[in-house]
């Protein structure tokens, strides 16, 4: 069958069909993504979907900087980016008044993409789909997941396919990324814990209107609240309305209804067409407390469902796909314990429990069902524009929160701090190490090529400045573990392509990227498949990072490099 591949490494190659090591059930964003990584690192993977095909409706728009982050190691940024449109402003308008403009501050979590894209999930899905079959992974349309086990050794499907023929099939791991009526979750026992609150409608439309469309823009009207989030399409807005949300398929009232209610937020007239596609949905807040059940996962939306007024939704999906993704690859492979799984909830769900408060929070701003709270609107923010430093404040939380740039796993499984002896500078392990902007530190040599390592799947070790006995250390490392080992070292040859047998030296003109990582002579950082940081060490050879790699649970297997 089309998705079972014969993948040998990284690079795709098929061979005879195998069975195959994951089985992933569900094919938009998140299993896309679990997919493409874990094809990316070398693992046989199977991805069916009940549905016929792709969709072809717009959900999720809003890609949010730490996802652009992860796209760029993915390899799938530069199209996303090309056929995106950027967001850098939030703007308030009140009967015909505006009151402020929020804009982007990424001062304090410094980043190469500090924007929101704007991406119509269709898009999004065609993007990862193409680059998931470039790895020979492409999704099996009409394949309906009807029952499985979990054998303690493997797992047994049952696949039930459009043209009725029923399949069983054996794999190693399942990976539920099958939305919010997720079968695999229902199966597992796993209940989706919280509440329903608010019901709203969404349409997608084009507006005849002379709104800027680096901003989303928001509007209090007497008849409630509405919101528009621009597409990347001329003249097209996703638009939110979280008061009257009748329908009955009468699509020219509902265009009617948005344009009354925009030209009163905004202060003058606008034209709405028919739109093109229309929802009316009640928000839950649910989550799971667990995301594993034996060798089974859940991900994305089969994991937490919730309000989508921050638009976070799907990047926390793709996140979720992608700290299991690598974990799963290193297992399989037998690059590294089975211990490794167990940080995947602990990991994961505090961020589905901050999604839920974060996005009850932004669900409680956008539709402001009190009065007085309206009422008491103009006045506030007409005091907080003249208050710059406060303003500054609440941009900056803002984009912290939506970003995921703040996002850190510094209490987790996979951070050695204590066992590394974290340098007082650089990133603190459990924190994501690319902190730099597109203009600034980025542009220089030594980070170009340490981003270029990035992208490429597995551990990365890079280490400044090593002595003789050092280089004995990263020798070792080299050989017998599954990590890249790079090395700052000044003194050497950055021109060539380094011993066969020891550490390939990484250009770092001026010391920039030593610098920015902390680095002091003999110093080291490792970092993670999935770009965060999980120990560093003042000294190479004093203290090593073998028996931090020990403790992490990546295997040593002699004859193994990762050169």
């Amino acid at each position: 069958m089309s998705g079972i591949t014969g993948i040998t490494g990284t690079t795709g190659t098929s061979s005879a069909p195998q069975a195959p090591q994951v089985l992933i059930v569900g094919a938009g964003p998140v299993g896309l993504s679990a997919a493409h990584e874990l094809a990316r690192h070398g693992v046989r993977v199977r991805l069916v979907d009940a549905a016929q095909g792709p969709a072809t409706t717009s959900r999720a728009l809003a890609n949010h900087a730490r996802t652009l982050e992860t796209y760029d190691q993915m390899g799938v940024l530069d199209e996303l980016l090309a056929r995106g449109q950027r967001v850098e402003h939030f703007t308030l308008h009140q009967n015909g008044r505006r009151l402020i403009r929020f804009d982007t501050d990424y001062s304090r979590l410094p980043t190469r993409f500090p924007f929101t894209l704007m991406v119509d999930q269709v898009i999004t899905e065609e993007v990862l789909r193409a680059a998931a079959s470039r790895y020979g992974v492409d999704v099996e349309w009409g394949v309906r997941l009807t029952e499985f086990e979990d054998t303690g050794a493997g797992v047994t499907a049952r696949l039930a396919h459009a043209d009725g023929r029923v399949e069983t099939v054996a794999a190693d791991w399942l990976v539920g990324c099958d939305g919010g009526h997720s079968t695999v979750r229902k199966q597992l026992g796993i209940d989706l814990v919280g509440d329903s609150s608010e019901t709203w409608l969404i349409a997608d439309a084009v507006v005849h209107c002379d709104l800027p469309r680096d901003s989303i823009h928001w509007m209090r009207t007497p008849r409630g609240t509405v919101m528009m989030v621009p597409f990347p399409d001329p003249g097209k807005w996703r638009l939110l309305d979280t008061a009257e949300t009748s329908y009955g398929g009468d699509d020219a009232m509902v265009a009617r209804r948005f344009a009354e209610k925009i030209g009163t937020g905004i202060g003058r007239p606008v034209r709405v067409e028919e739109p093109s596609w229309v929802s009316v949905f009640t928000i839950q807040q649910r989550m799971i407390p667990r995301m594993r059940a034996g060798r089974c996962f859940l991900a994305g939306d089969a994991a937490h469902v919730h309000s989508p007024a921050s638009g976070q939704g799907m990047n926390t999906g793709v996140q979720d796909a992608v700290n299991l993704a690598w974990k799963l690859a290193a297992v399989v492979r037998g690059e590294a314990a089975e211990s490794v799984l167990d940080s995947y909830g602990p990991e994961r769900v505090p961020v589905g429990a901050e999604l839920l408060r974060s996005t009850g929070m932004a669900t409680a701003l956008v539709q402001l069902r009190s009065r007085t709270a309206a009422a008491a609107l103009r006045t506030v923010f007409t005091v907080l524009r003249t208050l710059r430093p406060v303003k500054s404040r609440i941009q900056r939380k803002i984009m912290g929160g939506m970003s995921a740039l703040g996002l850190h796993y510094t209490d987790g499984l996979l951070a050695a701090a204590e066992a590394s002896g974290a340098p007082a500078d650089g990133p603190v392990p459990g924190t994501r190490v690319v902190r730099v902007t597109a203009a600034g530190l980025a542009a220089s040599e030594g980070w170009r090529h340490f981003l270029d390592e990035l992208r490429r799947p597995g551990w990365t070790l890079l280490a400044a400045d090593a002595d003789t006995a050092g280089l004995d250390a990263l020798r070792e490392i080299a050989r017998g573990y599954p990590v890249r080992v790079r090395t700052l070292d000044g003194t050497r040859d950055t021109g060539g392509d380094g011993p066969v047998d020891g550490p390939l030296p990484l250009p770092d003109p001026g010391g920039l990227l030593r610098a920015a990582l902390g680095l002091t002579h003999g110093g080291w950082v490792l970092v993670r498949p999935d770009g965060y940081t999980a120990a560093t060490g003042p000294s190479v050879s004093a203290r090593p990072p073998g028996p931090v790699l020990d403790g992490l649970g990546v295997l040593a297997a002699v004859g193994v490099s990762a050169l």
